[in-house]
């Protein structure tokens, strides 16, 4: 018998960040929470730069131009800083 597997990739919903950690609400209503000094740009970024993000392939990833700063949602969830 053969079966096939579904590759079902995270998707962030919302994502904040306070002074020590960097929290990811998911789709499917997961909840990530990972130090921020995991990510050295986004703890040395402003409030500003970091309220400044943009959500990447409908959500599998995030985005902070202003830092230069890329995240996958796939990471996140592997706890791989």
């Amino acid at each position: 018998m053969n079966s096939s597997s579904v590759e079902i990739r995270p998707k962030a919903r919302e994502v904040s960040i306070d002074e020590d950690e960097l929290t990811v609400l998911l789709a499917d209503g997961r909840k990530i929470s990972v130090p921020l000094a995991w990510f050295p740009r986004l703890l040395h970024a402003t409030e500003d730069q970091r309220r400044n993000l943009e959500l990447l392939g409908d959500g599998e990833g995030i985005h902070w131009p202003e830092i230069d700063e890329d995240l996958s949602v796939a990471g996140l969830l592997r706890a791989t800083p």
